[in-house]
Parts: C-alpha cells; structure tokens; sequence
C-alpha cells in the first residue's frame, strides 16, 4: 500500500501543521492509502527548537497519522535536488503516491523551485502533487492576525506572550527540565524553589519574568499549580539566567527529578526591587494571582 505525505520540520507541531495533517489523513482514507509525515533529525543549527525530535514525535503520532519517517539530515540529502529527492527518497525510498504541500513548502538543496515544479517533476515520476492553502487563523484559537507558524509562535514566546503562542499551537507550551541544586535563595524568601535545567538545551525559554504554571513530576500523572520565575534576578545583582519553580502547598525534596512544566500566563516582567521586602511582598502578590489564574484554567 502506498502513501500520501506531506514533508516539514513540524516544529511544534502547531495549529498550522495539524491542518496540513489532517489533509493527509483524509485524503489518504479517501484513497484508500496509507498517511505519512516526512520530518528530520534536526534543524537549522541557529533555531531554538519548540520541541525536541522525541516531543515532535509525540505530537505528530496524536494527529492520527499512519507513519512517521524521521529523515537523517546528511550531506547526501542536503544537496539533493527537488527532483532527486522526490524521485530517490519519495518514490524509491517511501512510496509516495500523492504529495501534499503546504502553501510556503520547498524543499530541494536551493529552494528556488516551487509547486509548479514540483507537480512536472510529480508526473514524470507517478506521484500527484496537491497544494494545501494556508491553514485559517478563524476559528482555531488565534483570531485575527498572522498565519500560524513556528516562527510566529517563537517570537511570541520570545516576547513572553505565552497564552497567545499555546493558541497557536493547540496546547500548552511546555518544557522539560532537571531540578538541581540552586543558591536557595527562595527559601529564604518563604517561597522555595526548583532550579531548573532544561534537558533539551536548544528549546526555547520564554521571556523573562513571572508565569503562572502547571507543574507535572517525575512518575506523576498530577499536574499541580505554581509559579515561575525565568531570569537574571536582578534585585541579587544575579549574572545568570535561572530557570525557578515554586509549587504551591509541597514541601517533598525535588532534587533530580525531571519536571515539566506547562505555560499558562505571564504574570508580570523581570524587574529589580528596592529591598529584599518589597520582592517578598511581590512574590505574595503574583502567588495569589497566580492562583486566580489556574482556578479559572482548570
């Protein structure tokens, strides 16, 4: 049985592609075909990642989607041209009998040719190449504004605007990290924190400032509500970015544990404070907010 497929990077796996997959599901059942998604082991080495090559596979596998080829990207395919890829890897390799393409895809080592050489190229090999129109911003949790994208949800993430990027992508921006030992420094404060490590070290890290978060522990299918604080913590004259998760109501030691934790909303900016009072005042205030915030999510 062959396969209708479509190829991206599908970092994030956001809105935008699961449009695009959805196509494939459907039409590959309308065929009476198997559906692809063709990705790659990595990406350009200058990106911060939304999601790790495991989390993409998670997430793709949650579409409904038949098979997932993970494509090693070596100099070999780098400098495949569109036609070359098609024929050696689409026909050959992965039996491809329909394409779909989003309306922006290229492939190919120069990226100059388009859909209409792909189809050409298509019918001299027996695979049909379809184009896909942009995936609609109505109605799927973004409203008026750009096409959803991996780079429209990394300069949102960039800029803190943490709700509006989980729109984008259909579900809470989460990350993965380990709990280290810190300066304690929150204890002091009467709110202890986690240190965080994030485990992939490419994943993007939202702005700086305070969130409100869902924290899910090792072995644990619970997520619990909390506070984060991504920063320099100025007030300490801080010269490092620290990653600090305070967990309402638990007391147990963390040290070790991966956690994840999951965006809901930014509660304010990094800022530098006047005395170590006016933080711990602050701190109360964004837990209680915090709070508010979770209730209503849940």
């Amino acid at each position: 049985m062959g396969y209708v497929a479509t190829i991206g990077m599908f970092d994030g796996v956001h809105l935008g592609h699961q449009f695009v997959l959805h196509h494939v599901v459907e039409t590959a059942r309308e065929q009476g075909l198997q559906s692809m998604a063709i990705t790659f082991d990595q990406t350009m080495p200058r990106d911060q990642v939304l999601t790790s090559l495991d989390a993409k596979r998670l997430l793709l596998s949650k579409t409904g989607i038949d098979r997932i080829e993970v494509l090693q990207f070596t100099d070999e395919l780098r400098q495949m041209t569109a036609r070359e890829f098609m024929q050696r890897v689409l026909k050959e390799q992965l039996d491809v009998e329909i394409l779909l393409t989003g309306y922006d895809n290229r492939f190919g080592h120069n990226r100059e040719e388009g859909f209409d050489e792909y189809v050409r190229y298509g019918k001299e090999l027996g695979i049909e190449v379809r184009s896909l129109p942009p995936a609609p911003s109505n109605g799927m949790g973004m409203g008026e504004g750009p096409t959803i994208s991996s780079s429209y949800i990394r300069r949102l993430l960039t800029e803190g605007h943490v709700g509006k990027a989980s729109e984008g992508l259909g579900y809470p921006y989460t990350i993965l990290g380990r709990v280290e030992h810190g300066e304690h420094v929150g204890t002091k404060l009467g709110f202890p924190t986690a240190n965080l490590v994030p485990v992939d070290e490419k994943q993007l890290i939202p702005a700086a400032g305070a969130y409100a978060v869902k924290v899910r522990m090792e072995n644990s299918v619970e997520w619990k509500h909390g506070m984060m604080n991504i920063g320099m913590r100025p007030t300490f004259d801080g010269h490092k970015r620290t990653l600090e998760v305070h967990i309402f109501r638990l007391s147990e030691d963390l040290y070790g544990q991966q956690l994840l934790v999951s965006f809901v909303e930014r509660l304010r900016e990094e800022q530098r404070f006047e005395n170590v009072e006016a933080l711990i005042n602050q701190l109360q205030q964004d837990a209680v907010l915090a709070e508010q915030i979770l209730n209503v999510e849940d």
